[in-house]
């Protein structure tokens, strides 16, 4: 029978990492949110679902705002 393994790794940030993380993160919420109310607003409006491929163009689209700063950029290509 293979053994499982399981690995914990703790993570001390300096300032300046916890200051990149929180801005990544914080980008990373925008979008999800940002997907998550047009999909709900477009299912409210037209009771149609948006797919995944309608979900990736909004996305494409958000990646053209001009307020998309780098790290909100580095966060869209993942």
């Amino acid at each position: 029978m293979p053994t499982k393994r399981a690995y914990q790794f703790r993570f001390y940030p300096d300032l300046q990492q916890e200051k990149l993380l929180a801005q990544t993160f914080g980008c990373v919420r925008y979008v999800y949110n940002s997907i998550l109310r047009y999909r709900t607003d477009a299912y409210d409006q037209t009771q149609e679902k948006v797919s995944y491929l309608g979900a990736n163009a909004r996305l494409t689209a958000i990646k053209q705002w001009p307020e998309s700063g780098r790290t909100l950029f580095r966060v869209l290509l993942v």
